[in-house]
């Protein structure tokens, strides 16, 4: 991995003399000087006084004079002062400094940098660019209202579509998790009908399920259920005290929804013996327990810290975030191995179990939560989240990336037996969030254009972005590799020193076909949206338009290959041969998530600005402080 140059250097003293622009004092003294004038002048007394009352009196107009120039002239009223300034006083009168500040150089860039910037600059791609991505945009709109057309006929108030039998089935609880899901994504991309639909369904019938249904996930709950009707409520214009999209119910059935709903899964926290929550609660009795196992995985109980925190500030009620808070502030204290954590804690001791480190599955959102929720919070007592953040990432790098052979892919591996154990090249798909949590921690939600001129790039957050870049490639190139142009749910890669057994993706024309191994039992699709994810962060944060072309490849192959004429898309059972066979599910996050990803991907980089929101890990944009208001 190539490191790269500082992008600026400050404070570097030189004398530019070039550019320097002479007083309008020294040109007349030094013509007069050099002048015959003076020659025939000083060689009398009264000559040298003359020439010494005429340089005071030169002196002292220009001291004293402050520009009387019409505002009409314009630009030529500031040349070489400031507006109300003469060109030797301020604007109290001290007097200015007669030299010029040293010009600090531009930011340099690798070779390599040049080219990708010069490509981005003057590719038709470029961030607002042209009809055609407005066009492809309009695609993935026309694709959620199929989506949700599916869902709507055959299984509306269900948590999940089945597309194929064309049937509704409840996994996620019973409380209509598509409904709260696509929700937000209606409202962004301005689907008055859905979010007229979704939002009655939710005042006449989210209440009565909330108050009558047994079991759910704490986690997938929160991120889902509750995240959805937070970002609702704000989309809405809530937090205004009006309703923005004029369709659905008034805003406050949202947050009152939600702060039911959350009052419920508290029980998850304040029923554990240590600050780890169960995993499970029961809404009508709100009562909790754990997992049959005892455990909970490290990444649910860590990834619902922005919604309780969000639902707290609206509210003014402190318990929602104080409670979740406590998770993170007790795995601060916990032993790691280079900032990296097992997947599974156990609440009753509050301890973490066993050795397994990914950051795939059980593991992947605790490292996105941990710079997210201090994006959340500027200001506040949280620095110690980036440190945590600081310390994982250096981690990753240090024991969890390698690269491919023979053509170098850059990947992150597991070690599920710890650090001592054995080096797995397993990767999941949900790994692919890293290259966005990557980006995003180096630039804070800003351009790279915008992080670098304000000189806030370390060559830390230089290493990490360009970590991300190279990542990013990865997780496209396991959707390239394969016949479908679909990925699968996990790939191996092969190192130096060791071949994965098992077969390629299908797609005999990739570079990287002999890099990437596919295993049978990990050949499904599920419709994720964790690349498309990344990709849409570092397209708002690079601008190089390969994302959007990476994205719209993505797109097609969920056209082409999951599309269900009668309404809907669905999970797939092989991405390797052609056709697929259709596993028949539709995950909640493809309304969610992988839809409205790939239509901001392709939006004006003003929609949702990364500087202004953090998206939770079920994709729902939560406003950073400062960007929202009370209720």
């Amino acid at each position: 991995m190539s490191k790269s140059l500082p992008y600026s250097m400050k404070d570097v003293h030189y004398d530019n003399a070039k550019f320097r622009q002479r007083s309008l004092f020294k040109v007349i003294t030094q013509n007069m000087i050099s002048s015959h004038v003076k020659r025939e002048c000083t060689n009398c007394s009264t000559g040298k006084f003359l020439l010494i009352l005429m340089i005071f009196g030169v002196a002292y107009l220009m001291l004293t004079h402050t520009s009387s120039t019409p505002a009409s002239i314009g630009v030529e009223k500031h040349v070489g002062t400031e507006e109300g300034h003469s060109f030797f006083t301020d604007g109290s009168g001290r007097f200015r400094r007669f030299w010029r500040k040293a010009p600090r150089f531009p930011p340099q860039l690798s070779p390599d940098e040049i080219a990708a910037r010069n490509k981005s600059i003057h590719s038709p791609g470029k961030i607002d660019s042209g009809p055609d991505w407005v066009a492809r945009q309009q695609r993935v709109k026309e694709a959620f209202i199929h989506a949700w057309s599916g869902y709507r006929h055959y299984a509306m108030g269900f948590d999940e579509l089945m597309p194929v039998s064309k049937r509704g089935v409840d996994g996620l609880g019973g409380l209509g998790a598509t409904v709260v899901d696509a929700l937000d994504t209606a409202m962004i991309m301005g689907v008055d009908d859905v979010v007229d639909e979704a939002g009655t369904w939710i005042e006449k019938h989210l209440s009565q399920r909330i108050d009558k249904k047994g079991q759910v996930n704490l986690f997938e709950t929160t991120i889902r259920v509750l995240g959805g009707l937070l970002s609702a409520y704000h989309l809405s214009g809530g937090e205004h005290g009006d309703n923005a999209s004029a369709k659905g119910p008034k805003p406050a059935v949202y947050l009152d929804t939600a702060k039911d709903l959350a009052d419920r899964l508290l029980i998850a926290f304040t029923s554990s013996p240590t600050a780890i929550p169960y995993s499970d609660v029961i809404l009508r009795d709100r009562s909790a327990h754990p997992a049959p196992d005892g455990l909970s995985s490290t990444a649910e109980v860590s990834t619902v810290q922005l919604e309780f925190n969000y639902l707290s500030f609206l509210t003014g009620d402190p318990k929602y975030s104080l409670e979740s808070m406590k998770v993170l502030e007790h795995m601060k204290t916990l032993p790691k191995v280079k900032g990296l954590v097992p997947i599974y804690i156990n609440p009753q001791t509050g301890d973490f179990s066993g050795d397994n480190i990914r950051l795939g599955s059980r593991g992947d959102s605790y490292y996105e939560y941990l710079i997210k929720v201090w994006l959340q919070n500027p200001g506040s007592n949280v620095t110690y989240l980036h440190e945590m953040y600081k310390e994982s990432v250096q981690g990753v790098k240090e024991l969890l990336v390698k690269k491919s052979v023979p053509n170098g892919l850059v990947f992150v591996g597991e070690l599920p037996y710890g650090p001592k154990g054995s080096f797995s090249t397993k990767m999941d798909h949900l790994v692919c969030f890293l290259p966005g949590t990557l980006a995003l921690g180096a630039t804070k939600g800003l351009t790279k254009d915008k992080a670098m001129e304000e000189n806030l790039l370390t060559l830390e957050d230089l290493e990490n972005l360009k970590l991300a870049e190279d990542l990013a490639q990865t997780c496209y190139e396991m959707y390239s590799v394969t016949a479908t142009g679909l990925a699968p749910e996990i790939a191996y890669f092969n190192i130096e020193g060791h071949k994965e057994d098992g077969p390629g993706g299908g797609n005999n024309h990739s570079k990287y076909i002999d890099d990437i191994v596919i295993k049978y039992a990990d050949r499904h699709n599920l419709l994720r949206p964790e690349t498309v994810e990344s990709l849409f962060v570092l397209f708002r944060i690079t601008g190089d338009p390969k994302y959007r072309e990476w994205g719209w490849d993505i797109f097609e192959a969920f056209e082409k290959h999951t599309k269900i004429d009668s309404g809907g898309y669905t999970s797939l059972d092989d991405v390797t041969v052609v056709p697929p066979h259709k596993r028949d599910k539709m995950e909640t996050f493809f309304l969610g998530e992988t839809l409205k990803y790939l239509y901001l991907l392709f939006s004006s980089s003003d929609v949702i600005p990364l500087d202004e929101y953090v998206f939770n890990t079920e994709a729902h944009p939560l406003p950073i402080q400062g960007h929202a208001r009370r209720k």
